[in-house]
C-alpha cells in the first residue's frame, strides 16, 4: 500500500502527517521544533498509541527531513522510503499566480521563490523543505497547496486596498488572505452537515487558532477574508495585532527608534493577546488570569471577542445574511467560553447555540439551539487531509 506525507514547515519547525493510501488513514504524525537552534525536539506519534521523542540538534530543515525520514523506517513505519509515492507541502503565498496546488517542479520551485516576499516569514522556510524532501525522494509525486489560492479570485470590490490602482498592477498589492486550506476543507464539511450543495450556501468560517482568520463563503468560493496583503491583518490573535491604523505604526516607530522590519516583527510576535494582556499568548491562560479577576486579562478576551463579532457582523451584512458559522482550529475547537461569548453576542441575527451541546472539544458538532435561525458548528479543520486530496486530484489528471 502506497503512502503520502502532508508537509507544513515552518521558519524552525517542520510539521507532518503520513496517510496510507487510498483509505486516507493517518499512520504517523509529528513535530520536529527549534530547527537551527542549539538543541531541537522530535516528537513522533504511530500505531496503536505509541510515541517517540528525542532531544537533538537539527542543523537546518535538510537534516529534519533526513531524520524524519530515517525514523520513519528506524521506528517500522515504512520499509523503506519508495512506499512513500506522493508528498504535499503547505504554502503560505502564493499570490496571483497560483489559483490551485500545483505540481511541484522547477518553475513552480523558481515562482515561489520570487513570491516570498509576499510571506517572508513563511513561503522561504517552506522551500527549503520543498527542496529538502525532493532530495530525498526524488521520484515522489510532489504537489504544493497554496493557503491563498482559495480567496484568489474572490470580488475584486473586496480584495483591493483604496490606494493607487497601479500599486495593484505593478506591484500585486492586493488582500492574498491565509489559511484557505482550512477554510476549504471546513466549508465542505459544513455543506455535507447541512445535506446542500456548498454553492447553494452562505457560510462565515472562523479559524481562530494562534493565527486566526474569518472568511465569507458565497456561491462555494472564497467571497472575503479578514487576513490581507499578509497574515497580519484581521482579528487579533495570539501574536499578532490584526488591523491596526497604518499611522499608529509609523507614529510607534518613530517613538520607539526601531526600523520598519522590527517594527512588523513587534506586531507579527509581540502584540495580539500576548501583548495585550502581558500574561501569555495563550487563550487558556488568558481565560484563567480573568476568571481570577486580572482586569487586563478580561479586556484582552473583550477586544478578542469584539473583533470576531465585528467580521462576521459585517460578512453577514456583505452577504445578505449566513445559512451557518462554522468555529475551527486551535481555540475555535476547544474553547466552550469562547463560543458562547461570540455566538451570544450575535445573537441579534438569529444564532443561538445550545449550552449543553457546546461543553466539548474537538469534536465534529452542530452546537445550534432549535430556536436558532443561523446555524451554529463546530468542525475540527484537517487540513493535511485536503493536501492529500488535492496531491491525488492533481494525479489523476496528470
Amino acid at each position: 500500500m502506497s503512502k503520502t506525507i502532508a508537509v507544513n514547515a515552518g521558519s524552525s519547525t517542520l510539521k507532518f502527517k503520513l496517510f496510507d493510501m487510498p483509505s486516507e488513514k493517518v499512520v504517523a504524525e509529528g513535530t520536529i521544533e527549534r530547527i537551527g537552534e542549539e538543541m531541537g525536539h522530535a516528537k513522533i506519534k504511530f500505531g496503536d498509541g505509541q510515541k517517540h521523542e528525542d532531544e537533538k540538534p537539527f542543523k537546518d530543515h535538510g537534516a529534519a527531513v533526513q531524520y524524519l525520514l530515517d525514523q520513519l523506517i528506524d521506528l517500522k513505519i515504512v520499509q523503506n522510503y519508495d512506499e512513500i509515492t506522493a508528498v504535499g507541502h503547505r504554502v503560505v503565498a502564493g499570490g496571483e499566480f497560483f489559483k490551485d496546488s500545483a505540481i511541484i517542479n522547477d518553475d513552480v520551485i523558481k515562482k515561489i521563490d520570487e513570491l516570498s516576499e509576499y510571506a517572508p516569514l513563511h513561503d522561504p522556510a517552506e522551500l527549503v523543505g520543498i527542496k529538502a524532501f525532493r532530495k530525498v525522494l526524488p521520484n515522489a509525486f510532489a504537489v504544493a497547496v497554496f493557503d491563498t489560492s482559495f480567496h484568489v479570485n474572490m470580488p475584486k470590490k473586496n480584495a483591493l486596498y483604496s490606494v493607487p490602482y497601479e500599486w495593484y498592477e505593478k506591484y500585486g498589492a492586493r488582500k492574498y488572505g491565509a489559511h484557505g486550506t482550512s477554510h476549504r476543507y471546513v466549508a465542505g464539511r459544513a455543506a455535507e452537515m447541512l445535506g446542500k450543495p456548498l454553492k447553494d450556501l452562505k457560510l462565515i468560517t472562523m479559524h481562530i487558532g494562534a493565527g486566526a482568520s474569518i472568511t465569507a463563503i458565497k456561491d462555494g468560493q472564497s467571497y472575503d477574508t479578514s487576513m490581507g496583503f499578509s497574515p497580519l491583518a484581521g482579528i487579533t490573535m495570539a501574536t499578532r495585532s490584526g488591523d491596526v491604523d497604518p499611522s499608529l505604526v509609523a507614529f510607534m516607530q518613530e517613538k520607539l527608534g526601531v526600523s520598519s522590519q522590527k517594527m512588523i516583527s513587534i506586531l507579527n510576535h509581540d502584540s495580539g493577546i500576548k501583548g495585550l494582556s502581558g500574561i501569555s499568548p495563550d487563550m487558556r491562560d488568558i481565560l484563567a488570569a480573568a476568571n481570577k479577576g486580572n482586569k487586563l486579562a478580561q479586556l484582552t478576551i473583550d477586544i478578542y471577542v469584539n473583533r470576531i463579532v465585528r467580521y462576521v457582523g459585517a460578512y453577514i451584512a456583505e452577504m445578505g445574511g449566513a445559512d451557518a458559522i462554522v468555529f475551527t482550529a486551535g481555540v475555535g475547537e476547544n474553547s466552550a467560553p469562547i463560543r458562547k461569548m461570540v455566538t451570544d453576542q450575535l445573537s441579534y441575527f438569529g444564532i443561538k447555540i445550545d449550552q449543553d451541546k457546546n461543553q466539548c472539544h474537538g469534536v465534529e458538532r452542530d452546537l445550534s439551539a432549535a430556536d436558532a435561525k443561523i446555524k451554529t458548528l463546530l468542525i475540527p479543520t484537517n487540513e493535511e487531509l485536503m493536501i492529500v486530496r488535492d496531491i491525488e486530484r492533481l494525479r489523476k489528471q496528470a
